[in-house]
């Protein structure tokens, strides 16, 4: 195994190890616009191409109980293909990941079933992790007030719109607890007091030994609700630590490559 940010007098309790993760994606690119009086006949070129997208390129690192690990960098630097591959949704080419428990992934993009009303998501969404129907039922309201959304749980979800339907997830999720949450971008979609008590959920989760993974572009989020901070670049680890210095080095790298 590979050398990993460990040392031999911690001890924390280790729950998500990686050891040289790789993630490599294999697309066909698209044929080329013909030239010529192929052109002018409107025909694309039929030769495509196989390659490769090494979106993660040997990620190491160990996250503790109770840590609170915000993922940053810019867009394509491999943040989200990493998530997925510690929730076991994506693959590894290469390395290994180790997790205490299984992780779960709450991103934006998940999804609700359309043609029942809030409510009934709630109650399903409860029990796929785990509650009874009792508890969901009962909990229904606090969800609800979470979300932001007390006048709408009686309303189809076809008919929220994408940021109402985010943070509905989001609220069903942070009602339990969870040894390993990870969630990407789900906090941009809401208004400020939406933000606040998803922070403070949050390091609640954390302060009751569960691990949070964090990934968002949004500097401030990141600092106020994580202790850790790792800056993924291109596929490879740029900074891994304290929050106030790697968001301060990656603002820096921001910067440097705007003004190019």
């Amino acid at each position: 195994m590979a050398a990993i940010n460990n040392s031999s007098t911690d001890d924390r309790r280790p729950v998500v190890i990686a050891d040289e993760a790789h993630v490599i994606y294999k697309v066909f690119t698209s044929g080329k616009l013909a030239t010529g009086a192929a052109a002018r006949a409107g025909l694309i070129s039929k030769t495509t191409k196989l390659r490769e997208v090494h979106a993660v390129k040997g990620v190491s690192f160990t996250i503790y109980e109770g840590e609170s690990v915000g993922i940053i960098g810019s867009n394509g630097s491999g943040k989200s293909s990493l998530m997925r591959a510690l929730a076991g949704l994506t693959p590894l080419d290469g390395g290994a990941i180790y997790a205490c428990a299984r992780p779960m992934l709450l991103g934006v993009g998940g999804a609700l079933l359309p043609n029942i009303s809030g409510e009934k998501n709630v109650l399903l969404g409860g029990m796929a992790l785990g509650y009874s129907k009792k508890e969901m039922m009962g909990a229904v309201d606090a969800v609800a007030k979470f979300a932001g959304l007390e006048e709408f749980m009686d309303m189809p979800m076809r008919t929220y719109s994408s940021g109402m339907a985010a943070r509905l997830k989001f609220a069903i999720a942070a009602h339990r607890d969870h040894d390993i949450l990870i969630i990407d971008e789900a906090l941009s979609v809401g208004d400020k007091q939406f933000l606040a008590r998803s922070e403070a959920r949050m390091r609640q989760l954390r302060d009751n030994a569960g691990t949070v993974f964090l990934v968002s572009h949004d500097m401030n989020s990141i600092l106020e609700t994580c202790n850790r901070v790792i800056w993924l670049e291109k596929g490879e680890i740029r900074k891994d630590g304290d929050p106030q210095e790697v968001v301060d080095a990656y603002s820096k790298y921001v910067d440097e490559i705007s003004n190019d």
